[in-house]
């Protein structure tokens, strides 16, 4: 379900891609079967390319991955969190509006300076 803009990543790839990325990373916590994370999939795309070169989006079934989920106590979906040098620096939960998400992209970019 990635775009050319966003990652998919998996429990294998998730150190590599997100923990040890060079700039903050987003991750869309999903599933195919999920309503909401459907609903939001438009605005997370939007966002990896508002923030292309600042900010990496990446996405994470939780159905074929449940390692990486479970230990970042993800318990409902869309969730969503912003990484910074290894750390969850900003937690997004539900199908937030556009703006919301947008606020706090911006807002995690900002603990990130």
């Amino acid at each position: 379900m990635a775009s050319q803009h966003v990652t998919d990543v998996t429990d294998q790839t998730f150190s590599k891609e997100v923990l040890n990325a060079p700039v903050p990373t987003l991750v869309d916590f999903w599933a195919v079967w999920c309503g909401p994370c459907k609903a939001i999939a438009p605005a997370v795309e939007s966002l990896a390319t508002t923030f292309q070169g600042s900010l990496k989006v990446c996405k994470m079934d939780i159905d074929h991955n449940q390692e990486t989920p479970q230990s970042f106590g993800i318990r409902s979906i869309p969730t969503l969190l912003i990484f910074h040098k290894g750390k969850v620096i900003e937690q997004i939960v539900g199908a937030v509006p556009k703006a919301k998400l947008e606020e706090k992209v911006r807002s995690a970019l900002a603990k990130a300076q």
